[in-house]
């Protein structure tokens, strides 16, 4: 049996060297999908250079994928607000991608694992031992960090990296999609409600959430190219407001305003403090390693 850990990439390499650092000794593959085209549509250059990684690199399995999908909708207002198309489309892109890590791995033995994680969540695998779990899907309840290493939005619960065996698992998308509730044995919609489960285990402490571990410049560039790129652009946001949130530390968007509701949850007017937290909150390597990590430290 093997653990396959797999991500989605666009352009982070600092995290991508944490993840091989702090899951070494617990994953045996690394795959790492890359796309010539942004969640927005734009073409881009492929970013991701193995050799950065040379200790790892017979782990290191890059695939890419050099083509847009095919049943992208044109933008017609007749189908609904533009923004709306604009939301499926980036959805279409990222379940190509997430596809393409699909046909990846199913290639592997039926009893061997596959985590899936955006490129910033890092699985806590010290404590969990996927090898002598029972049960069909796991999920890791990480915290959540925004800017440096030790800023933290620390009344959030975080549901990031997920894991099934090969067998079970019915795409990546459907992974990512699994509802991070443990249902009651009596629940007989979980018998037809694919993103339910009784059979499921959420792992407490189960890792790091580091979004936004990049300069104000990445972070602006991040959110004008990734699935919330429509709702991003309505905000007004512009770089200097996100430097004024990394140097005042808090974040424009709030996790628990309703989701229908895009003024209450994300905008100029919103400002959801972070807290500076200790540091045995992080994985043992940036521990030993702040020197060397220094400017991701507050």
């Amino acid at each position: 049996m093997k653990t396959i850990d797999c991500i989605t990439y666009f352009n982070e390499p600092l995290l991508f060297e944490l993840r091989l650092n702090i899951l070494n000794n617990f994953v045996d593959e690394f795959v790492v999908c890359e796309a010539k085209y942004t969640h927005a549509g734009r073409k881009k250059e492929l970013n991701f250079d193995i050799n950065r990684f040379k200790k790892f690199k017979n782990k290191i399995n890059y695939i890419v994928v050099d083509n847009e999908p095919k049943d992208l909708k044109e933008i017609n207002l007749a189908d609904g607000p533009k923004n709306l198309i604009y939301r499926i489309n980036a959805q279409k892109r990222i379940f190509h991608q997430r596809e393409a890590i699909f046909e990846e791995v199913k290639k592997n033995n039926n009893e061997d694992w596959v985590i899936y994680s955006d490129s910033d969540e890092i699985p806590n695998l010290k404590n969990f031992s996927l090898e002598k779990c029972n049960k069909k899907i796991v999920i890791f309840n990480q915290r959540l960090f925004y800017y440096k290493f030790n800023l933290c939005l620390s009344d959030n619960e975080w549901y990031g990296s997920k894991a099934c065996r090969v067998k079970d698992l019915v795409s990546i998308t459907h992974l990512r999609n699994i509802k991070t509730k443990k249902y009651s044995w009596w629940r007989l919609d979980t018998l037809f409600k694919k993103e339910k489960f009784i059979d499921l285990q959420i792992v407490q402490n189960g890792g790091w959430h580091f979004s936004e571990i990049k300069s104000p410049e990445e972070i602006y560039k991040k959110h004008i190219n990734d699935e919330h790129h429509d709702e991003f652009e309505l905000t007004g946001i512009n770089l200097d407001d996100v430097k004024n949130m990394i140097k005042n530390r808090y974040i424009h968007y709030n996790h628990k305003a309703d989701k229908k509701d895009l003024n209450k949850r994300w905008g100029k007017d919103v400002r959801v403090k972070l807290t500076k937290v200790n540091e045995d909150l992080l994985p043992e390597f940036i521990v030993e390693n702040r020197k060397k990590y220094s400017e991701w430290f507050d």
